[in-house]
């Protein structure tokens, strides 16, 4: 073994042990939730975690990633198509909240064109699949 190896090693001990002490003195494991984002704060993230969009965000995104865990076929572009709609279905369920909860216009007219795209395209994976015996 190197001489230099267990000097290095000690070192990123150190190094990651200091790490994760400012890490603990910031308040937290999450870095992100430390940061003031546009005026959101940690405590107004804290207190906005329990509004019915960020529920119904949950709620998309919990149903997304279960719908997506697939049996993978090992033909990659089958396997693709069959991963991508979920993934789209949970787009449009995310621009859907955006549009029952969301006030920006300009937000809400993109979340009204990812769902007509979305919706579109998640019609032709199908009918691909379809095509294909799917």
């Amino acid at each position: 073994m190197n001489r230099l190896t267990p000097i290095l090693i000690g070192g990123a001990i150190i190094v990651a042990a200091g790490l994760a002490f400012a890490q603990a003195e910031m308040g937290g494991s999450d870095p992100m939730a430390q940061m003031d984002h546009g005026g959101n704060g940690p405590q107004v993230a804290a207190e906005a975690s329990d509004s019915p969009a960020i529920q119904a965000y949950r709620e998309a995104n919990d149903r997304m990633h279960a719908d997506m865990a697939l049996d993978y076929t090992g033909d990659a572009d089958v396997d693709f198509m069959r991963g991508m709609i979920p993934h789209h279905q949970g787009a449009i369920d995310m621009a859907r909240v955006v549009l029952e909860h969301g006030t920006d216009p300009e937000v809400r007219a993109l979340a009204e064109d990812v769902i007509s795209a979305q919706e579109a395209e998640i019609e032709m994976m199908r009918r691909w699949l379809a095509d294909r015996g799917y």
